[in-house]
């Protein structure tokens, strides 16, 4: 299972360090940290980041609160659908989409897959298309589900036991190395993502459970004023989101040498795990040389 870490279109929010603890400048920069898993003959995107219609009409994709507040980093190179061509592959390639919920950030790429079915967790779409308040009308856009007779949705009712978190269940026609954790808090239908890598190791992207990395800290964990803010803004379930990020403390206290655990807006998380800068999309060349040299050696490490 080989994954690759694509950074489509960082955020670049008001408040400059207060919000991503090094910026110089008014505006502080976070990744959209989405990973595209090489599942035999197809591909999985794990959340699709903004697409290309948001870069081509912003104003009528999203909303002014959160254009102005976060600022988005327009590029359409940035956006998956280019990133994945520049690799080699087509659109049509990915078969699966796994959301860790259904944010703006995280679904704007899903136009631009119209054959793809789209994984989530059930309490995802009913709040999602409740529409019930203010924040969930700007956060939640219906202009970007243009797909949404492809989206396959689960119960949190059902499931395997799996580190220590309930309800983890497998993915219809997905292999069952990649698995749905529901970790509710930031949505009610929140969910990580995990996908096994060679040697039984595990990647567990945890989207938007928490923010900073520092928050994993077992010791002293702790965030910036400005992203501890907007967690608090964001938060559908407050007590939720807080005792998912003790467990994900415990699992990498516990796991951590199994379980890698990444969030979507680190930008230190992303540079570490893609091994490139932020701004830099995937090289064709190096990725394929690399997975070249992967398939002579028998590996499949992400």
């Amino acid at each position: 299972m080989h994954i690759r870490h694509l950074n489509c279109i960082s955020s670049c929010p008001l408040g400059g360090a207060l919000m991503d603890g090094h910026s110089h400048s008014l505006r502080g920069r976070l990744s959209c940290h989405c990973l595209l898993v090489e599942a035999g003959n197809s591909l999985v995107l794990i959340d699709t980041g903004f697409g290309l219609q948001d870069v081509a009409n912003p104003r009528s994709r999203l909303s002014r609160f959160f254009l102005t507040l976060l600022a988005p980093e327009f590029r359409r190179e940035l956006t998956a659908i280019r990133q994945i061509a520049a690799l080699g592959y087509d659109a049509r390639d990915v078969r699966h989409i796994v959301l860790t919920h259904l944010d703006f950030d995280h679904a704007g790429g899903l136009d631009d897959f119209p054959n793809a079915t789209v994984h989530m967790l059930r309490a995802e779409r009913d709040v999602a298309v409740a529409q019930r308040s203010l924040l969930d009308r700007m956060r939640y856009r219906p202009q970007q589900w243009s797909t949404r007779a492809n989206w396959k949705t689960y119960s949190v009712e059902a499931g395997e036991r799996w580190f220590g978190f309930d309800c983890v269940r497998s993915l219809d026609g997905l292999p069952p190395e990649i698995l749905l954790v529901p970790l509710p808090g930031h949505t009610f239908g929140h969910a990580g993502v995990a996908v096994e890598k060679a040697g039984g190791q595990w990647l567990l992207q945890a989207g938007d459970a928490y923010f900073y990395h520092a928050e994993m800290d077992v010791e002293r964990p702790r965030c910036t004023p400005g992203l501890r803010c907007y967690q608090w803004l964001m938060q559908q379930d407050g007590r939720a989101r807080v005792a998912n990020q003790q467990r994900l403390r415990a699992l990498k206290r516990d796991r951590g040498q199994v379980v890698q655990i990444i969030s979507s807006h680190d930008v230190q998380e992303f540079e570490r795990a893609a091994h490139r800068p932020l701004s830099e999309p995937p090289d064709f060349v190096r990725s394929h040389q690399g997975l070249t040299a992967r398939s002579a050696s028998g590996s499949t490490g992400g």
